[in-house]
């Protein structure tokens, strides 16, 4: 590679290695010391192509999740199958794998900038900035910058925009969806907000499981499904359709918990 190859946005790939190699040695730790990330589905990124994939994702912290996907998506890349074990799947990782994030979040301190080199998409929130709710315009700019990384690699969106769960899904991950017709791949999570501070930065709590769930790519008919056909089909894929919040009766909840014994049974990888 030479020295001063760049990326679609300019960056020296050279230094987001060198960026990428750091994080990740300082970061493992947190997904296998001090905390237990199990996996599901790493075959799955190994059959994506090398670009035009777009990962959604639930959100629970603001570094923590993407810090374990880029460990997840290198390690399945090297060939381990539903692990992390090794770092040294770090030392060649994959370098056009982006995330959307804000920007006022990118740009507030040296250690987000930092992150925003090893492979943030920026953009501006039309309905929140500075803590406040606002109403504005999509910025042409970032659309395009979005579909600039899914033309180039892998992308990684939460499409609620927030780490509250159960929120809207942003339509504007829909009409991506239907400009680019990536391939679209869901990731559900678990565990990161309770062992992380809000930023991800932090460990708030130790000898949590987390997990990371990766599911096949979604089947969407690019021309003929309606943008809400495309934000219901995500709120299902990553979980967090409202009704994942249904109250249930005596009667229900003792169905479930009986599905749940034998769901259990299949997921004794959590617990293995």
């Amino acid at each position: 590679m030479s020295l001063l190859k760049r990326n679609p946005f300019g960056h020296i790939l050279f230094l987001k290695k060198i960026m990428i190699r750091i994080f990740g040695l300082i970061s493992h730790g947190r997904y296998r010391k001090f905390n237990n990330l199990r996996i599901e589905g790493s075959e799955i990124l190994r059959n994506l192509p090398e670009r035009n994939v777009l990962f959604i994702s639930n959100h629970q912290t603001y570094f923590a999740d993407v810090a374990a996907m880029f460990h997840v998506f290198n390690a399945a890349l090297s060939g381990r199958d539903d692990s992390i074990k090794n770092i040294g799947y770090i030392w060649h990782p994959k370098l056009n794998v982006y995330f959307v994030a804000a920007g006022e979040t990118m740009k507030s301190g040296l250690l987000p900038k930092l992150f925003a080199y090893a492979g943030s998409v920026s953009i501006d929130r039309t309905w929140r900035s500075g803590g406040e709710n606002v109403n504005r315009q999509v910025k042409n700019s970032d659309i395009s910058n979005i579909t600039k990384a899914i033309e180039d690699g892998w992308v990684i969106t939460f499409p609620q925009g927030t780490t509250t769960p159960f929120k809207p899904i942003r339509r504007g991950t829909a009409h991506i969806i239907k400009t680019c017709k990536p391939i679209v791949v869901p990731i559900v999570i678990d565990g990161f907000r309770r062992s992380f501070d809000k930023k991800g930065l932090q460990i708030k709590k130790r000898n949590v499981l987390q997990s990371m769930v990766i599911k096949e790519p979604l089947e969407i008919d690019y021309e003929n499904e309606s943008i809400a056909d495309i934000v219901t089909k995500i709120e299902f894929a990553i979980e967090q359709h409202p009704s994942f919040l249904k109250v249930l009766s005596p009667d229900e909840a003792k169905r479930y918990l009986n599905q749940e014994v034998v769901l259990n049974k299949q997921r004794e990888f959590w617990t293995s």
